[in-house]
């Protein structure tokens, strides 16, 4: 169904949770991975994923249908990703590396990620980035989102995020390279 078929029916008060429904269905999944790449643990995600739909649902009537439906769901996912981590961090006092050690530790330890040595390697490397920088290259690399998408998304210029991706990439490929 296309987001003007289930905006039209979220309108009419009759058909609001069917509509609500349908939306879900069709963009929960990708909520839920755009989600996981950056916090990596599933509890959190399937918190974080289950936050991101009731923001939706309260806002939606006021959505004002300028951008893609799928943009303005993305941009809420990831202010949640962006707050959770910010706030994990100053909830435990821990700098960032202390972060990055914490998820990689998930990321190993986790049965519900699996990967060759060469993909754990990179998801590794990818956990090194500041958050700003890994979410721009998740994505760019995995959802492959146009920058126009992405700039939309976070409110970035479409230059800033060009350089913030080749950044990460240029730190992914040291760090691949080090051994």
């Amino acid at each position: 169904m296309e987001d003007k078929e289930i905006l039209d029916k979220f309108d009419q008060p009759e058909s609001r949770n069917l509509a609500f429904n349908q939306l879900v269905r069709k963009y929960q999944q990708k909520v839920y991975w755009h989600i996981r790449k950056m916090v990596i643990d599933h509890d959190d995600t399937d918190d974080l994923t289950q936050e991101v739909f009731l923001k939706v649902w309260k806002n939606l009537e006021n959505f004002r249908r300028d951008a893609q439906l799928y943009t303005w769901i993305y941009r809420i996912a990831t202010n949640e990703c962006l707050s959770f981590l910010s706030g994990k961090k100053r909830r435990f006092f821990l700098p960032l590396h202390d972060i990055t050690a914490e998820l990689t530790e998930k990321l190993t330890s986790s049965p519900d990620i699996a990967g060759d040595e060469i993909q754990l390697k990179l998801q590794k490397a990818i956990l090194r980035l500041p958050d700003k920088q890994r979410l721009v290259f998740n994505m760019k690399y995995f959802d492959e989102l146009k920058y126009e998408e992405m700039s939309e998304i976070l409110g970035t210029s479409v230059g800033a995020l060009k350089a913030s991706y080749h950044i990460a990439v240029k730190k992914i490929e040291e760090y691949l390279q080090q051994d």
